[in-house]
C-alpha cells in the first residue's frame, strides 16, 4: 500500500436479484433477515487475502488481494448461497485496479465500475472486466465475451466478460417474490400458458394466480 492509501486490489460487489420484489411480496422483516444472511454467509467464506468491507442494504462490497482470490471467493459466494433454498438468486460485478483506503472504506473508479458492472447482471450471473478475465483464463475458469457495454455515468464503454459457471441446484425462480424454490419443497405449482411455475409459499402462488401476466410479462432483477 502506498502512503496516500492506494493499492491495487480485486473488488466485487454482489446483491440479491429481485429484492425489490421479495421485499414487496414477504415485507421488510423478511427481507432483511434475508439481507442479514447475505452478510453473515459472506463473511463465512472469506479466506486469508479477503476482506467484506461492508454490507449495503441487499448487497456486500468485497475485495481481495488479486484477481484469481477475488473470482475463488465470490464462486464461494455464490456456492453457499446457492445451497440454502432461502435465498433469491444472487448476482455479482467484480474489476480489479487501483483503489484508495480511506478508514474501513474503499474508493474509487475500481469500486465504481464493479458497482455499475453488477447492475447489468442478471440472476446467478458474475460479469467481469478485462483482468478479472485473463485471471480466469489463467485459473482455466471459462469465460464468455459480453463486448464493449456502456455503463451508467462512465464516458467510455467498458469490455465485459462472464464467468461460465457448472450448472447449479435444480432451482427455479418464484415468478413473484424472485426466491429460489427447489422442485422438492416447493409450496406450490402452476402452469400458464404451458410452462410450470414453482412459488416458495401458498401466498406467492394465490397473487400468481389471480394475476399472472403481471408477473410473466415483468420480472424484476433489482
Amino acid at each position: 500500500m502506498r502512503a496516500d492509501g492506494t493499492v491495487n486490489a480485486a473488488v466485487a460487489f454482489a446483491d440479491l436479484a429481485g429484492f425489490t420484489a421479495l421485499t414487496e411480496a414477504h415485507g421488510d422483516s423478511a427481507a432483511a433477515d434475508i439481507a442479514e444472511r447475505l452478510a453473515a454467509v459472506a463473511e463465512s467464506v472469506l479466506g486469508t487475502a479477503d476482506r467484506l468491507v461492508k454490507t449495503l442494504g441487499d448487497a456486500v462490497l468485497l475485495m481481495s488481494g488479486d484477481a484469481t482470490s477475488g473470482i475463488a471467493l465470490v464462486q464461494r459466494l455464490f456456492e453457499a448461497c446457492e445451497t440454502d433454498l432461502r435465498f433469491p438468486d444472487l448476482r455479482a460485478g467484480m474489476h480489479y485496479g487501483e483503489i484508495i483506503h480511506r478508514g474501513s472504506d474503499i474508493f474509487g473508479s475500481t469500486v465504481n465500475i464493479a458497482a455499475r458492472i453488477t447492475a447489468r447482471a442478471g440472476g446467478g450471473e458474475i460479469f467481469v472486466t478485462r483482468p478479472m478475465a485473463d485471471a480466469a483464463a489463467t485459473a482455466e475458469i471459462r469465460t464468455r465475451r459480453l463486448g464493449l457495454i456502456p455503463l451508467r455515468n462512465l464516458s467510455e464503454p467498458v469490455e465485459l466478460f462472464e464467468l461460465v459457471r457448472a450448472a447449479g441446484p435444480d432451482r427455479s425462480v418464484d415468478p413473484v417474490c424472485r426466491m429460489m424454490v427447489h422442485p422438492a419443497t416447493a409450496a406450490g405449482r402452476l402452469a400458464y400458458r404451458g410452462v410450470d411455475y414453482l412459488f416458495c409459499s401458498l401466498d406467492c402462488a394465490a397473487k400468481f394466480a389471480a394475476h399472472p401476466d403481471r408477473f410473466v410479462r415483468s420480472q424484476p432483477e433489482e
